[in-house]
């Protein structure tokens, strides 16, 4: 239960700081990436000795198939993710109710009118696909190696920045099903009906992103 609850505390966090930040500022290009990324590190070293951190549906998926996540675990992470990005939006709500800012913008992502460059849905399961495939990538590598694990947060959440700086005039950067399903549901309207492309292709691409760390592992094992 423990490792439930650190994944709920977790995303709480990656989703008030991002997602707040994200909102307030209209997701600018530098300053949404580092909270991003620095809420994943100050989460990576309150709960990773816990539950590893994941607060992330892709990370928790590529963890199970890679076989270092079980099936009742997963499902118990998921769950906790989904409640604690709710949390986060949920916070964020009621703290932008009681401003000017109101609540239209809760760092929902989205495509074509909700994009800043109107990329097409082709184009936004794209991106999604290749920058969660290049985040879990780096997740599972640097987890491999147990030289790296003081570092591994950091590492992690410089990647999460990385890939949010890309991402953001596209889609405003997913790669986490949870972190975009809470905002879509408070938000609704489009954002509601487009959350299915940022709960897909982040999966897909969590999928693609093991497929890789096992072929190359498994070439770096037939070298030796």
């Amino acid at each position: 239960m423990k490792k439930y609850i650190a994944e709920f505390i977790g995303t709480f966090i990656l989703v008030l700081f991002g997602t707040g930040v994200a909102a307030l500022t209209g997701g600018n290009i530098i300053v949404t990436p580092i909270a991003f990324g620095l809420a994943i590190v100050a989460s990576a070293y309150a709960i990773g000795n816990i539950s590893g951190c994941h607060v992330n549906p892709a990370v928790s998926l590529a963890m199970l198939i890679n076989k270092k996540l079980s099936v009742k675990d997963f499902f118990g992470y998921v769950i906790a993710q989904i409640l604690g990005a709710f949390a986060g939006s949920g916070v964020l709500y009621a703290i932008f109710k009681a401003t000017k800012i109101g609540t239209e913008a809760l760092g929902a992502n989205g495509y074509a009118s909700l994009s800043a460059t109107e990329i097409t849905l082709w184009g936004a399961i794209l991106v999604e696909i290749i920058l969660t495939c290049v985040f879990i990538l780096t997740i599972l590598n640097v987890t491999s190696d147990e030289s790296k694990g003081n570092i591994a947060g950091i590492v992690i959440g410089l990647t999460l920045m990385f890939v949010h700086i890309l991402g953001i005039p596209f889609t405003g950067t997913s790669v986490n099903p949870a972190r975009s399903l809470a905002p879509a549901v408070l938000t609704g309207g489009d954002a509601l009906k487009q959350v299915w492309v940022f709960i897909v292709a982040p999966l897909v691409g969590a999928i693609i992103a093991v497929a890789i760390f096992k072929f190359l592992n498994n070439t770096k094992k037939l070298k030796k």
